[in-house]
């Protein structure tokens, strides 16, 4: 849809004109504020026209009235705070930075979102000490998670435009999320595992495999392969709570160091004493997001960012090998 702007569409604090085209005649108000006003959410778009701060020739109007075309459609943009964490000082490593998005490296035992358990010392804390503005935005930029013992990229938006396309992208499958996983177990070939995903039914800390669940697809093939482990390139179609870690115990691969789904310790018949160390010191799960790629929710330019295997792993890729090295000699 055209539309003629009457004020700088790039003032996100200020009000904003659009008159709305003839070509609107018959729709809802709503829907036609989406599509003039792209860089914000229908669910804070619906919230503005009910609060009266989105308004048709200055008058208050509700979602579902149905326009004429050649209105006034009218947005008094104010952000409020979303984010009521504190700001703290805590360390993040940055892999790429504008504007409009931030993608960091996130470190193993680093939780995203505050909580009952975990109040302060988490990722929003840290965004919020980076750059206060992002108080404004919901929870504070992240569009997506990673799991507290999981490490590596993600990306934050830094205003609701970012934000918007993010989310849209996300919902829409169209973000290429890449995974380091080594799995308990010597794969013969990788595959995909297509099964749907819900919160187990007894455990309220689990999710597990259900018909009922909503639908969750992970394509991974092999890296590497070892006497009884593999080190497993995971790629994300969907984006469910645990998902490799629930698809890999599903298909009896389990994550290795994985406190929920992965199992007793099993140490391979003959394994050195540096493997059993590895093995028995290894107290997260093995799981890294290794690449992220999306398209900038503003410029439209591809974006790629990948984080470098943390020492951990990389310490326990190494023991598997000299373990693999050992029994061919």
């Amino acid at each position: 849809m055209s539309d003629s702007r009457l004020t700088d569409p790039q003032d996100e604090d200020g009000p904003r004109s659009v008159r709305v085209p003839a070509s609107a005649a018959g729709r809802r108000f709503d829907a036609v504020l989406a599509e003039l006003f792209p860089e914000f959410s229908r669910s804070r778009l619906s919230e503005w026209i009910k609060s009266g701060d989105a308004r048709l020739d200055g008058e208050i109007a509700r979602p579902r009235d149905l326009l004429r075309g050649g209105e006034l459609a009218t947005l008094e943009a104010v952000l409020e705070t979303q984010t009521h964490a504190l700001p703290e000082d805590i360390p993040l490593q940055v892999l790429y930075e504008d504007a409009d998005v931030l993608v960091i490296d996130k470190p193993a035992g680093l939780v995203v979102h505050p909580g009952a358990g975990n109040p302060t010392g988490t990722l929003v804390n840290a965004l919020l000490f980076r750059d206060p503005s992002l108080s404004a935005l919901p929870r504070a930029g992240i569009v997506h998670r990673l799991d507290k013992d999981t490490s590596g990229v993600m990306v934050v938006a830094r205003t609701l435009p970012a934000h918007t396309g993010l989310v849209a992208q996300l919902a829409a499958r169209e973000v290429h999320r890449q995974y380091l996983a080594v799995c308990v177990g010597a794969m013969v070939s990788g595959g995909t595992a297509k099964a749907a995903i819900d919160r187990h039914p007894r455990d309220r800390l689990k999710m597990a495999v259900r018909e009922d669940g909503r639908d969750a697809v992970t394509h991974y093939r092999l890296r590497e392969r070892f006497r009884a482990h593999t080190a497993v390139e995971c790629r994300l179609e969907t984006g469910r709570t645990h998902q490799i870690r629930v698809h890999m115990q599903h298909i009896r691969y389990p994550i290795v160091g994985d406190p929920l789904y992965g199992g007793p310790l099993k140490l391979p018949k003959g394994a050195s004493e540096t493997l059993v160390a590895a093995l028995r010191g290894f107290k997260r799960q093995a799981l890294h997001a290794e690449t992220l790629e999306f398209v900038h929710p503003v410029s439209g330019q591809p974006v790629r960012a990948s984080a470098p295997v943390p020492a951990d792993m990389l310490a326990l890729l190494a023991a598997l090998r000299e373990d693999q090295q050992a029994q061919r000699a």
